[in-house]
């Protein structure tokens, strides 16, 4: 069995067959569970997903009311062998009983994790591995189908933000394999969803001007100048200045290197 939270929340079970459980309550109860596999989770932090800061006066027996229809739904989908429970009551909770691997967003964070320890021990070649399998993993906005409560919020607003860590790893490992024509194209499509993060547009400025495409480069910054200046009334940071200022400096040298001009 596959819980898959990135995107639309899911159950797949081992015949491939997915399931998309109609009871939202009980959708979110096993999200919570699956954020943190084998895990306890108390049962304040569960309410608290399902009804709030101010729950009912019932909220307790409710909830214990939902972890029956989960292990029901779960029990009808045949997710684990006869006598064993993916659902476990241990106090002051309950725990999902599956492995990280078969949660997307936990193998996500695991893969994530294992390409910055490759980058870092410079193996670019490993790192670039495990990060296009993590990306390939990300389905979309997590749990697109459900209203999460605060718990799933949070959670989820972490997962993004590792998301787009995520992303931004996959360019700096092409970049420190030398791969900065591969990288453009990437590069080009995380600026347009990724307008006001300013990381992505130094990079794509980089590798134009890596390749030899100054004015493209020029391009890019003014570009992204404008929109800083439209959007927040800001300016590029001292970095993309510097950079900007470089590649100028190098237009100009190259225009000075020109034989029509050294003839003049």
């Amino acid at each position: 069995m596959e819980l898959k939270l990135s995107g639309s929340f899911e159950i797949v079970t081992e015949d491939g067959h997915v399931h998309a459980p109609r009871a939202p309550k009980v959708s979110r109860l096993l999200a919570v569970l699956a954020c943190r596999p084998r895990t306890t989770v108390a049962t304040d932090t569960l309410i608290r997903e399902l009804w709030g800061e101010s729950p009912p006066a019932g909220a307790l027996r409710t909830l214990q009311t939902h972890v029956y229809h989960a292990r029901r739904m779960l029990a009808g989908l045949q997710a684990c062998p006869p006598g064993r429970e993916l659902l476990v009551t241990q106090g002051p909770g309950y725990r999902l009983e599956v492995a990280d691997e078969d949660v997307d967003v936990r193998a996500f964070e695991n893969l994530v994790r294992r390409s910055q320890t490759e980058l870092d021990a410079r193996l670019p070649d490993a790192a670039s591995h495990h990060v296009t399998r993590a990306v390939a993993l990300w389905r979309g906005p997590l749990l697109s189908n459900l209203p999460v409560g605060p718990v799933l919020a949070s959670r989820t607003a972490r997962l993004e933000e590792l998301h787009l860590r995520a992303l931004e790893l996959r360019i700096e490992i092409a970049v420190a394999r030398g791969q900065f024509r591969h990288v453009l194209p990437d590069l080009r499509a995380l600026v347009e969803e990724y307008p006001l993060h300013e990381w992505f547009h130094d990079q794509l400025i980089q590798a134009l001007h890596r390749v030899g495409r100054r004015g493209e480069a020029l391009q890019a910054y003014h570009n992204l100048y404008v929109l800083l200046r439209t959007e927040l009334g800001l300016e590029p940071s001292a970095e993309l200045k510097r950079l900007h200022a470089q590649i100028l400096d190098s237009a100009t040298t190259a225009a000075l290197d020109r034989p029509d001009h050294r003839a003049a």
